[in-house]
């Protein structure tokens, strides 16, 4: 095998020479001169803080100066090499690889978070190395050792665990997979869960106001999810995971080389938990019985010569979930959901069914395509091509609550990227269509809709990547629902010193709330459904419009002679109209449009050092305050809190010649009081207080590495066995009007452990 850093041949993203930079893209290849862009391959100046890590396609951009010659370039497996550099330029260069070598010597390990200093957007990439600190078994778990994003619980019967940004939900999150919006819709409430960890090769988390070119919706930042790469995953992998709970898990990898240009992967995920835990003793299911397959097949196609690349996904999952009472059977106490129709169809009465309990199954088969070409002639022209379609099918019930909805999306975008005058100024331009066709049953009513918008974009971008770097970007959509709108962005940044990096952002956000879909929570419970408006295009309800406003400073530092960082940021979250989701009734929850203010700031000060040889330390303090004019009055919204403490340690020893090694990883999550929705109103027994007990969760797990081939991981989390006490109000009359298990804000499961193996032979 070898490895190339040369020309950037991917259209999205695109590398272009700029005067005062080293750029260029880290390859592999074999004796054959295959190639394949090589992702997380470090790329830094020798004595400096000054490097940077290869994105997915392989990627990589250095700014040049003149103060530093001597560019280290490394990889897990390879030999490093030392580069004199004394000019700006594109590099074509060879490794060999560590195989055909006696000794190995890697100068540095990539990290498993990067942080850039020279993006004008706030963005923390996360790489496999960190994924695998945790079991990570889906997306939704992945971001328990990242203090970017926080991970509450939704509520006491699903096991659904719901994911916040800068104050707010998943919703106001622009989820993307590679680049095309997945998680969304019909998907929003349970889509984390289908997207097996395995899978996942990084992930970039921006903060604020994203881009223009992926769209109008993302509000408080975005999440985008690489998978792995036929081309550079191994050719088999599998997975194996269990927990305590009952909890079981395969995942399976095979991947296959068919030309030299042509790859395909065929991936296999299920998991189940037959196993019924009630460790609280209040007659309910801890976490849901479940049953999913999940199978995805992908194709890669590359021909550096001609400037191609493309990638095919087609992907199918079956997902089955049975919550409720320990003795709910759902043959004679249940909805019959196995016809998929949305016809109206009777449940059983109170009086009829002896238990409460429910289903939710969920069949769903999405596709993509991404095709790229650069100009041979022209290195610094595009263009890139992005198209997805699925269809989602969910029938459930929630005791004697209904609900089924069908969600079918076409969406496409073509990019054209190019440069104005030299390449230190770029811009990209394109149009994006989107198709929604949405089928929803609640209950006995049905709500029908089709959604479709056109738009298009422009991006403009300035790259002084050693003083500042900026991008501004427009688009304009007209929406059939939304009307005719328009959505900037802004991002800049500047070094005012050196191991410095301030940003600055705007940006406006819109999107239509899918009210039933986003909280599907609300049917767990006795309360009534309340929708107080009815003039407006979607559930008679206006769409929500919001402005995203952030500073971020980082700091690089060296503290006995070894590095670190710090930093700060703030952001602002004002809605213009938020669809408010009202909990303050016990008997009902109401939506209506904003009438008011509602606002959310977020001020985050992180901090990270390797305190010790392969021992990292990093640890975050937020505070978040988000407050909405109810109708009742303005209240910090409920069941989230003001402050949160996040600390993680991680160590682990050199890899030994054949590969073996230890890792071990602690994580400390310490929330402060939140609010609770108001219960006043409920008899005596049936109250709550106001505000949350503060409390502390901490998880670890330890990896022993045997070879490059196997590895075994054990771990434990919520290992001080917190719980909240009565997750399930009223659990003793289910069909009452007391029943409620929508207040979660601590985990119903106490401790518990797991064990699991890798193997890549």
């Amino acid at each position: 095998m070898k490895i190339y850093v040369i020309l950037a041949i991917l259209a999205i993203p695109m590398i272009s020479l700029s005067q005062d930079s080293v750029e260029g893209m880290v390859m592999e290849g074999n004796s054959k001169d295959e190639h394949a862009g090589l992702p997380g391959a470090n790329v830094y100046w020798l004595n400096s803080q000054i490097g940077t890590v290869t994105d997915a396609e392989g990627h990589f951009s250095l700014p040049y100066s003149g103060e530093y010659n001597m560019l280290i370039i490394s990889y897990l497996g390879f030999i490093s090499d030392t580069l004199t550099i004394n000019s700006p330029q594109i590099l074509h260069h060879t490794l060999r690889p560590a195989n055909a070598l006696d000794e190995v010597v890697i100068e540095k390990q990539r990290e498993a978070v990067q942080k850039t200093y020279f993006s004008a957007q706030n963005v923390v990439t996360v790489n496999s190395a960190e994924l695998l600190k945790a079991a990570c078994c889906n997306l939704s778990e992945s971001f328990e050792t990242n203090p970017a994003i926080d991970v509450n619980f939704n509520d006491a019967l699903t096991g659904t665990k719901q994911i916040q940004m800068l104050g707010l939900t998943s919703p106001y999150l622009l989820i993307t997979q590679e680049n095309i919006p997945m998680i969304r819709g019909a998907s929003q409430t349970y889509g984390l869960t289908f997207i097996p960890g395995t899978w996942v090769e990084s992930i970039q988390i921006t903060k604020g106001a994203g881009s223009v070119v992926n769209g109008y919706e993302s509000i408080s930042g975005q999440i985008n999810t690489e998978m792995v790469k036929p081309f550079t995953d191994n050719a088999l992998f599998v997975n194996g995971y269990a927990n305590r709970n009952g909890r079981l898990e395969l995942n399976t990898h095979f991947n296959q080389k068919l030309t030299n240009r042509l790859s395909t992967g065929f991936y296999v995920h299920g998991n189940r938990r037959d196993q019924k835990e009630d460790r609280n003793n209040d007659g309910f299911l801890d976490a849901p019985l479940m049953n999913q397959i999940n199978v995805m097949n992908r194709w890669q196609y590359q021909n550096p010569e001609k400037g191609w690349v493309s990638f095919v996904n087609f992907r199918f999952l079956n997902d089955e979930k049975q919550i409720g009472e320990t003795r709910f059977r759902p043959d004679a106490d249940g909805f019959t959901i196995d016809n998929p129709s949305l016809g109206e169809v009777e449940g059983p009465a109170p009086s009829a069914a002896e238990a409460w309990g429910g289903e939710i199954d969920t069949r769903r088969f999405d596709s993509s395509l991404k095709l790229g070409y650069v100009f041979p002639e022209l290195p610094f022209q595009s263009f890139g091509f992005q198209a997805s379609y699925s269809i989602h099918k969910q029938n459930s019930y929630f005791g004697l609550n209904r609900y089924d909805i069908d969600h079918e999306s076409i969406y496409s975008n073509l990019i054209f990227n190019s440069i104005l005058g030299d390449t230190r100024n770029k811009f990209k331009t394109g149009l994006t269509f989107a198709y929604d066709s949405y089928d929803e049953l609640v209950n006995v009513q049905v709500y029908e809709r089709i959604d479709q918008s056109l738009g298009a974009f422009f991006e403009y971008s300035y790259d002084n990547l050693e003083k500042v770097s900026l991008t501004a970007g427009l688009r304009i959509d007209d929406h059939n629902r939304l009307g005719t709108f328009i959505t900037p962005r802004f991002h800049i940044r500047y070094t005012p010193w050196e191991k410095a990096s301030l940003r600055g952002s705007f940006g406006r956000g819109r999107r239509a709330a899918n009210i039933f879909a986003e909280n599907q929570q609300l049917f767990a419970s006795s309360r009534q459904i309340q929708l107080l408006d009815s003039t407006g295009p979607v559930y008679g309800l206006d769409p929500e419009d919001a402005w995203n406003y952030g500073l971020s400073f980082i700091q690089g530092f060296t503290f006995l002679d070894r590095p670190g960082n710090i930093t700060l940021d703030f952001y602002r979250t004002d809605f213009r109209n938020q669809v408010v989701v009202d909990w303050e009734n016990p008997d009902e929850v109401s939506f209506y449009n904003l009438d008011g203010k509602s606002y959310a700031n977020s001020v985050q000060l992180e901090l990270n050092h390797e305190i010790m040889n392969n021992l990292e330390l990093r640890t975050a303090y937020k505070y978040y305050e988000v407050e909405v004019d109810y109708r009742s009055g303005r209240l910090q919204k409920p069941l989230l809190a003001r402050h949160r403490f996040f600390a993680n340690l991680g160590y682990q020893t050199e890899i030994k010649e054949n590969g073996s090694q230890w890792r071990l990883d602690y994580t400390l999550h310490t929330l402060g009081k939140q609010r609770l929705p108001d219960t006043s109103a409920n008899s005596e027994p049936f109250r709550l207080d106001a505000f949350s007990e503060p409390y502390s969760l901490m998880n670890a797990q330890v990896t022993r590495v045997f070879s490059r081939k196997f590895e075994i991981y054990l771990g434990g989390e919520n290992l001080t066995n917190f719980t909240q006490s009565d997750p399930v109000l009223g659990s003793e009359d289910p069909f009452g009007p007391y029943f409620d298990t929508t207040i979660v804000f601590a985990p119903i499961m106490g401790r518990m452990f797991y064990i699991g193996f890798r193997l890549k032979p």
